[in-house]
């Protein structure tokens, strides 16, 4: 049986007053419930607040980025060797923000992958395909190259020790969701992916749906064989969406 993951993205979002409500808010709630793991990823100035806040040991600090490299003269980048040394356990690589404003590759998304691994944090891969990708029929396409970069690079043996969200990038923020039947087809077919090396690995890797989900489709989302929970960006930021959430997960 997978344990379910509940990740908040935060994005460029919040303060030390949302920071103070919202992580009390969470911890309170999901101390009800240990069959849940639940991931904060606030902006960067947050993280070592976030970690002083938490106080469950099923909710734990992740970051939205790292760097490619170690160290070095890279202006505005965070190593992940300094997220785990504040805090982290989680780091989000490949989110399509990511990809399409900062021009991040699937390669470079691979070498983040293995960084964040390198530092002892499991990464929490994003894939997913554009609208226009998925009308082009090239979808399947999209998602084996996006996840098979990575593996080439880092091997079958690393995603024992990460996790992978499909992002649709059509439903992020839009406010439009892929049907459940749509989410699990993607699903399923990473699953696959991975089993075409390892049918162990397969199995246990923990596959997460992000793209518009909320309180009110949660449930019906995680009950799919291959969805394990959700990357949620919008509704992370009101306590009461993201609580509901993590009931759905449970």
């Amino acid at each position: 049986m997978r344990r379910p993951i509940v990740a908040a993205n935060w994005k460029l979002n919040g303060s030390l007053e949302m920071t103070q409500t919202l992580v009390s808010a969470i911890n309170s709630h999901s101390a009800n419930y240990d069959s849940v793991d639940v991931v904060i990823s606030p902006p960067f100035p947050y993280l070592i607040k976030v970690a002083e806040l938490i106080s469950t040991n099923n909710v734990h600090l992740g970051a939205q980025s790292a760097a490619e490299y170690e160290s070095g003269a890279y202006t505005g980048e965070v190593a992940a060797v300094m997220l785990a040394e504040v805090g982290c356990q989680y780091v989000i690589v490949g989110h399509s923000e990511r990809r399409e404003y900062y021009g991040e590759s699937d390669e470079v998304v691979a070498a983040k992958f293995l960084q964040v691994q390198q530092a002892g944090l499991i990464p929490i891969l994003c894939v997913g395909e554009s609208l226009e990708q998925r009308e082009q029929g090239v979808m399947q396409e999209t998602i084996v190259r996006q996840v098979n970069t990575v593996v080439d690079l880092a091997g079958i043996a690393a995603m024992q020790n990460s996790v992978i969200a499909y992002e649709p990038i059509w439903a992020i923020g839009t406010g439009k969701t892929a049907s459940p039947e749509q989410a699990q087809e993607v699903h399923a077919l990473i699953r696959a992916e991975i089993a075409k090396q390892s049918t162990e690995i397969a199995e246990q890797l923990r596959i997460l749906y992000g793209g518009s989900v909320k309180a009110g489709n949660a449930a019906e989302l995680f009950s799919q064989a291959d969805i394990d929970g959700g990357l949620i960006g919008g509704a992370s930021l009101d306590a009461e969406q993201f609580n509901a959430i993590v009931s759905a997960a449970s």
